[in-house]
């Protein structure tokens, strides 16, 4: 019997992507989903799907900007199922630019969706994990919160916060059975590009040829660290195509 059979999981950033790839992939081994994300017409197409699949899984549109928004998740989570096993980090945004082009209402996105989003995650989440002593929280990072690259200054700091927070997280929490895992993904085939709007760097993640990796790869890797017995943290995962540099 799977390990997380009837776990109960929060995954934000639900409606596209990573989000929806592991949500589809955690359903079939039996995990209760609830789906967060702010397009519910997405949201309740994929709950249809993975209900129409045997699986079991819920929707709650979420702002993960707001931690409002967060806290009312968590209670959704904990009225429709009782309890939360894991909060599954993803929500995301990746509008590059170069810096020169003082792109900074983008600069402000990222950092209220990147790393307001993980912390507002944690709150909601935590004081529940905390009182029961057991729980995940994953986060998704990037090989971007490993090392910078032109036209990715903010995105790269505040993948770089998302790790610290979580490394951060991790310590304090040493003394718990709660664990935490960061997945870092190379380029993956997701919407994210589509919110490049500096044309001097969306041509870059236009090239049919940039290497990249599927969505179901990492949803397979957030799988792989849920999987292990309760004695096993993984605590962080870098995920790549094989031949990206």
């Amino acid at each position: 019997m799977s390990v997380i059979k009837n776990k109960v999981v929060i995954i934000t950033g639900a409606s596209s992507g990573i989000g929806r790839a592991t949500a589809v992939k955690l359903a079939s081994v039996g995990a209760k989903i609830v789906l967060a994300a702010r397009r519910k017409e997405r949201l309740q197409e994929l709950a249809e799907e993975i209900q129409s699949l045997g699986g079991t899984a819920v929707y709650k549109v979420t702002d993960v900007t707001s931690l409002e928004d967060v806290q009312n998740l968590a209670g959704f989570a904990l009225e429709h199922y009782g309890q939360i096993d894991v909060l599954f980090n993803n929500a995301g945004i990746m509008p590059l630019s170069y810096m020169k082009n003082n792109r900074v209402e983008e600069w402000d996105q990222m950092i209220d969706v990147n790393i307001k989003g993980v912390l507002h995650g944690v709150s909601a989440v935590l004081p529940h994990m905390l009182e029961k002593n057991s729980g995940h929280i994953i986060t998704t990072s990037s090989v971007a919160g490993h090392g910078i690259f032109p036209s990715g200054t903010v995105y790269c700091a505040t993948k770089f916060a998302a790790r610290v927070i979580m490394e951060g997280l991790n310590k304090e929490l040493t003394k718990s059975n709660i664990r935490t895992t960061t997945i870092s993904p190379g380029v993956v085939d997701t919407e994210l590009p589509n919110l490049i709007v500096d044309q001097e760097v969306k041509p870059i993640f236009e090239n049919p040829d940039l290497p990249s990796i599927r969505s179901e790869d990492i949803a397979n890797a957030v799988h792989y660290a849920l999987s292990q017995p309760a004695s096993v943290a993984v605590n962080e995962i870098i995920i790549r195509p094989t031949n990206q540099g």
